[in-house]
C-alpha cells in the first residue's frame, strides 16, 4: 500500500539521524515535549510511522546511551508504542533537559538545549516526527504541530519564526494546543528546514499546478462568455434583418448596411472580424459593429 504524503515526509525526514551527540539530544527534546506522554511517572511515544519507529532506539541511546523499556513488534499493524518507565532512566532524561523529576514538572523549551542551529532544527525534527503532520496538498495547504503543553507551543512558535521568518498560528483541540500553517509556500519552507526536500517540493508543485488549472478555468469561462456574446449578438442581427424583409425594407437600406446584412445572414456564425474582411472594401472591427448597429437600430424604428 502506497504512503500517504504526511507518512512519505517523515519517512523522508527520518532517513537523516543527527550525528552530533547534541542534535540527538535536541532532536529527542523534540519528541518528548510533542509525544503522547513525558512526566516523572513515565515516557509513552505512539507513533503509526515504521521509519520513525526504526530510528528513536538509535536516537535514544545516541543522546541518552540509554535503551527503553518496552517495545513494539513492528510486525503488528496499526500504532507502535514505545515506553520507558525505570525511575533512574526518566530522572537522568529529565536532568539532560534541567528538569527536576522530583519537583513540580512544568515541561519548556530549556532554551541551552536549542542553542545551536543545527540543534533547533533538530528540535523541530523531533517536534513534527512526534506530533505532526501535513495534509496532502492536493486536497489542501495544512501542516500542523500538536503538543499538550502551553509553554512548549508558545516557545516552538517562537523557533519556528527564528528558524524561517514566520510564525505559525495556534488554535485548541481537545485540551492540545495546535501550531498551523496554510500558506503553501510556508508549508514547503518548513518541510525543506526538516528535511522532506520531496515533500516541499511537491507543495509547490501542486500550488504551481492548481493555478495552471485556474488560469485555463478562467480563460475557458471567459471564452465561453465570448461566445455567448457572439451568438446572442449574431442572433439580434439576423432577427433585424428578417424584420427588414417582412417590412420589405431591406433594398432600402444605405448600401453599406444592406451589404453588411447581407454578410451576417450569408454567415451567421461568422466573427465581426471575419464579417469586416467581407466587406468591399474591407473595414475594420469597429467599423462592421458601428454598421450592424445601425442595421437594428434601423429595424426597431421600423417595427414600431
Amino acid at each position: 500500500m502506497s504512503l500517504s504524503f504526511s507518512a512519505a515526509a517523515k519517512e523522508e525526514i527520518c532517513r537523516d539521524i543527527p550525528h552530533n551527540q547534541c542534535c540527538a539530544l535536541a532532536e529527542c527534546f523534540g519528541i518528548l515535549l510533542f509525544c503522547n506522554s513525558f512526566s516523572s511517572e513515565g515516557i509513552k511515544i505512539i507513533t503509526e510511522s515504521r521509519e520513525f519507529a526504526y530510528i528513536l532506539p538509535k536516537l535514544f541511546k545516541r543522546a541518552f546511551d540509554i535503551h527503553f523499556d518496552s517495545y513494539p513488534s513492528m510486525e503488528s499493524p496499526g500504532k507502535l508504542v514505545f515506553q520507558i518507565f525505570d525511575p533512574d532512566k526518566i530522572e537522568y532524561i529529565m536532568d539532560s533537559f534541567g528538569f527536576d523529576r522530583e519537583g513540580t514538572l512544568s515541561l519548556h523549551v530549556n532554551w541551552p538545549v536549542v542553542e545551536e542551529e543545527c540543534c533547533r532544527t533538530a528540535f523541530l525534527r523531533g517536534a513534527y516526527l512526534a506530533g505532526g503532520s501535513v495534509t496532502d496538498p492536493a486536497k489542501g495547504y495544512h501542516i500542523e504541530l500538536t503538543t499538550t503543553h502551553q509553554a512548549v507551543a508558545r516557545e516552538t512558535r517562537v523557533l519556528i519564526h527564528d528558524a524561517i521568518g514566520f510564525s505559525p498560528k495556534t488554535a485548541s483541540r481537545g485540551g492540545s494546543i495546535v501550531l498551523y500553517v496554510k500558506q503553501s509556500e510556508q508549508i514547503s519552507e518548513l518541510l525543506a528546514l526538516l528535511g522532506a526536500g520531496v515533500a516541499s517540493m511537491g507543495i509547490m508543485e501542486a500550488r504551481l499546478e492548481k493555478e495552471l488549472n485556474n488560469k485555463v478555468n478562467r480563460r475557458c469561462n471567459c471564452d465561453d462568455a465570448n461566445i455567448t456574446k457572439v451568438v446572442e449578438a449574431a442572433q439580434e442581427q439576423l432577427n433585424a434583418i428578417r424584420t427588414l424583409k417582412e417590412l420589405g425594407l431591406m433594398d432600402k437600406l444605405p448600401a453599406k448596411i444592406k451589404q453588411a446584412a447581407l454578410a451576417r445572414e450569408n454567415n451567421p456564425e461568422s466573427s465581426l472580424s471575419e464579417l469586416a474582411a467581407m466587406m468591399d472594401p474591407p473595414i475594420t472591427k469597429p467599423a462592421m459593429n458601428q454598421r450592424l448597429k445601425k442595421l437594428i437600430e434601423t429595424a426597431r424604428e421600423a417595427a414600431k
